[in-house]
């Protein structure tokens, strides 16, 4: 009978080793198991991401160039929204060239007329006050719209302008972005069909006034206005090479490697 337990007993042993080394094997197997799905999904997912790379490298165009554009467009459109506001100014309220006022909302304190002179004032064009977007900027920051008329654009409007200076009744009233990227400045230009024997093939130009601010009342008073066409400080933009004659809006260097972008507001 002892016998019989010792051995019965050496068999139960013998069991539960073998089933052991059974659970052992198994769960061996199921860790390779996991592990190899696991390389698996790192294998797809490395080959997933090498095609979307691909893909946005050939067949999905150029990023860099996809974003000048999508930058570029929102440059365009804006001016495009204030035009549309000071016609309204123009046409329903019946406010001259010369009395507009762009005082930003910080300054709108010094609007004369309780602001129905003022683009960007609700009483006067409604027009929306937006800084330049921090991705076109040179900068890296917001940039500042000057709008000023002190200057005109080679026959564009009625005046058949020329390389005399801008009158009174020559100079366009015209939105400048200064200091954009020039990536974002040869697109804009790609896109109107601009091209330049110039550096970088953006036209350059010289003695324009960029940062003017002429359309700006300094004190609140019908005499705030500074005059509307500076003396002596006037340009004519048409590109060294006559390349933005009759060019409304587009962008050119001044001095070179320096980028500004403008657009006519108001045509004369």
């Amino acid at each position: 009978m002892k016998t019989m337990f010792i051995e019965s007993k050496k068999v139960e042993r013998e069991m539960r080793s073998l089933v052991n080394e059974n659970e052992q094997h198994a769960r061996k197997s199921e860790s390779g198991n996991v592990l190899f799905l696991i390389l698996i999904a790192v294998a797809l997912f490395a080959a997933l991401s090498y095609a979307v790379t691909q893909s946005s490298r050939s067949g999905g165009g150029d990023a860099s160039s996809e974003t000048n554009l999508v930058n570029s467009s929102s440059i365009t459109q804006y001016p495009a929204s204030v035009r549309t506001s000071i016609i309204r100014m123009q046409v329903s309220n019946g406010v001259d060239v010369t009395d507009m006022e762009f005082n930003i909302p910080s300054d709108f304190g010094n609007c004369s007329d309780s602001g129905a002179n003022c683009v960007f004032h609700p009483s006067g064009g409604g027009a929306t006050y937006m800084p330049g977007p921090a991705e076109v900027m040179d900068s890296g920051s917001q940039g500042r719209w000057y709008f000023n008329a002190e200057n005109e654009i080679e026959n564009v409007g009625v005046d058949s302008a020329t390389e005399d200076s801008p009158t009174t009744s020559s100079a366009e009233v015209i939105a400048f972005l200064p200091d954009i990227k020039k990536g974002i400045c040869k697109k804009i230009n790609d896109e109107l069909g601009i091209t330049s024997a110039s550096v970088d093939d953006i036209p350059i130009e010289s003695g324009v006034n960029v940062q003017t601010t002429n359309h700006e009342n300094a004190d609140g008073s019908s005499s705030g206005l500074p005059n509307y066409v500076a003396s002596g400080t006037t340009a004519t933009i048409n590109g060294t090479g006559g390349e933005l004659v009759g060019q409304a809006f587009g962008c050119f260097q001044q001095p070179a490697g320096t980028f500004h972008y403008y657009h006519v507001l108001i045509e004369q």
